[in-house]
């Protein structure tokens, strides 16, 4: 199973000569289980690159899992090439709203409405299939299994894991520790308490095993605080998730948009200094760069 990294920051893009190291295009994984099945894991920015490569290897058949359908996750969907040449298939997994009522399809086909995009998606020639995943349910596509979990988010988005060849992946989307809404003193504080640490425990319980995980670790701790409730999990937050789960692969993506190459080099040679003997080692993902599990 090999892993490429084709948009490794959060929020919104930020090309520019900062972020050459790291990245500036938003999230998206490609997961290559075979010569020729490929699993994609979000569609943000990141999508364009990885479209413009697997051009030349049409016709294909892709799986694309999207963990929610906040922009940064779906805004490089109208520029994936493969949509727009017959012959290929996309199977296309996600969340249904339960807010707004909407499947998958609408959700995707309001950001190619002619007042956002001079294309609809019901003019891409390429064969497109939508299902609305629940949390548990596996999706086999060629020789790997695919196994959405419910993560802690804004709106409702699914994790991911990739299991092929006896090789396991864990994707996180955007995700936030569960945190008790009431004060100690409140009493509804322990119950509540008891919900979060069932959740948690469920959680761990689901990545173990895992070989490598990428997580969503957009904050530093000391940003943290001040962040609390927007959806997104510090650096020091995915190394004791990784920590927890026993997983002794870990890399960081979802990149701050504001911190440029010099100062996430810093914060990651920080965080490598303090967690060091955790049993976990400590990657920062990189745009275009690919690792095998």
């Amino acid at each position: 199973m090999q892993l490429t990294f084709w948009g490794t920051r959060g929020s919104i893009a930020v090309p520019g000569p900062d972020t050459v190291l790291y990245g500036g295009n938003t999230t998206c994984l490609e997961v290559c289980c075979g010569d020729s099945e490929r699993i994609i894991l979000d569609a943000g920015t990141g999508i364009r690159g990885l479209g413009l490569a697997l051009a030349r290897s049409m016709p294909l058949h892709c799986a694309l899992f999207l963990s929610h359908t906040h922009w940064d996750h779906i805004q490089g969907l109208p520029f994936f090439v493969p949509l727009f040449v017959p012959g290929n298939t996309v199977s296309i997994h996600g969340t249904f709203d339960p807010i707004a009522m909407k499947d998958l399809r609408s959700v995707l086909d309001g950001q190619m409405d002619y007042n956002y995009f001079p294309v609809r998606s019901a003019e891409l020639k390429a064969e497109l299939r939508y299902e609305s995943l629940a949390e548990g349910q596996t999706v086999t596509h060629g020789p790997a299994q695919v196994t959405p979990f419910l993560v802690n988010h804004s709106i409702i988005t699914f994790g991911y894991k990739v299991e092929s060849g006896g090789k396991t992946v864990f994707f996180t989307g955007d995700h936030e520790p569960w945190a008790n809404i009431y004060a100690p003193e409140d009493p509804y504080f322990e119950e509540y308490q008891a919900i979060i640490d069932q959740k948690y425990e469920e959680f761990i319980g689901f990545l173990r095993g895992v070989d490598v995980l990428v997580a969503d670790g957009q904050y530093t701790r000391e940003e943290y605080p001040a962040k609390t409730g927007w959806g997104h999990s510090s650096m020091d937050m995915c190394v004791d998730l990784a920590r927890d789960a026993g997983i002794g692969r870990l890399y960081i993506t979802h990149h701050e948009p504001t911190r440029t190459d010099a100062s996430l080099t810093a914060a990651f040679a920080d965080l490598k200094a303090r967690r060091a003997g955790e049993g976990v080692s400590i990657n920062m993902a990189q745009e275009r760069v690919s690792i095998e599990i």
